[in-house]
């Protein structure tokens, strides 16, 4: 370190006799500035690695993008930016894209009506009994999603109606997502006295479905929100799975996206990576917002 740098002109003032301050707050005031200038390189190396990790993954999402719009893909955007690819997309996939709308709301009505209830019951008898609940619960999420659907098609394979229908995939996407439904609203039960709760309810006489819909459901609703946009954008996303699942005449979103990928042009492809971005996007920014509200609520 050199001696007549600008920076410490406390250490200057020393050197030369002209601090005020005696020699050890002189020492500290210098180990402040330089505590300090370390924690802004810091601050600038961790600037520097998220804005390159972000790059990495933005990069590639633009350049998929922009070959959905462009007219022809190996030309590049000096060939004309078009929105044929897109509409051409809705033509062929329009059904795959309700479908999977109609699943994960499907899966949503499912999942809260199965997954409030188990939550208020883990969090209402708390215990080694309750633990082994919430794990047996959590099961399909430790268990490859080929291997769950493997599982269902050697169960319910043989039954033919049952298995052509879109229920069939429900049955996956519900097992698959169960767990998400549960620990969102279990992590907002959990945070609060909820046995005080009905108590005081109860005192005043209010009879159980009351306690249920007028303390547990109001209390609980920032998990029920977390959970419910984690279940639908789960579910529409969810791959796996829904491809052992599947049958010709029922493709999901994701299912279809690889389909467009494997047989299509690319320029349709990407068009419908486009439309999965802005059916998905919103639902991801929504899902960080309930988790936000959640845990403060918690907190």
């Amino acid at each position: 370190m050199c001696i007549r740098d600008r920076r410490y002109p406390f250490l200057l003032a020393l050197l030369h006799g002209y601090c005020y301050l005696s020699p050890v707050a002189c020492l500290a005031q210098l180990l402040r500035q330089e505590v300090s200038l370390i924690k802004s390189k810091t601050k600038l190396l961790q600037l520097t690695v998220t804005l390159t990790a972000c790059a990495f993954l933005f990069i590639p999402t633009v350049m998929s993008v922009m070959a959905g719009v462009t007219a022809n893909y190996f030309k590049g955007i000096s060939s004309g930016v078009t929105l044929k690819w897109v509409f051409q997309v809705w033509e062929l996939y329009a059904d795959s894209i309700f479908l999977s709308l109609w699943l994960a709301l499907a899966c949503l009505v499912v999942t809260l009506i199965i997954g409030l209830p188990a939550a208020y019951g883990l969090a209402r008898h708390p215990g080694w009994f309750s633990r082994i609940l919430e794990e047996f619960i959590s099961l399909p999420l430790a268990v490859p999603g080929l291997a769950l659907a493997l599982a269902l098609l050697q169960l319910y394979g043989t039954m033919k109606g049952f298995r052509t229908s879109w229920t069939f995939i429900l049955v996956g996407h519900v097992l698959y997502t169960l767990p998400f439904m549960v620990r969102s609203i279990l992590a907002v039960l959990a945070a609060m006295d909820l046995k005080t709760l009905e108590e005081a309810a109860a005192s005043l006489g209010a009879s159980p479905a009351k306690r249920f819909f007028n303390i547990v459901v109001p209390n609980a609703m920032p998990g029920i929100l977390a959970g419910a946009l984690t279940v639908v954008t789960l579910s529409i996303g969810e791959f796996n799975l829904t491809w052992m699942l599947h049958t010709p005449y029922l493709k999901t979103l994701p299912v279809g996206l690889a389909d467009s990928y494997a047989s299509m042009r690319l320029e349709i492809a990407s068009a419908y990576t486009l439309i999965f971005f802005i059916m998905i996007v919103p639902l991801l920014m929504a899902m960080q917002w309930a988790s936000s509200r959640a845990q403060r609520i918690a907190n």
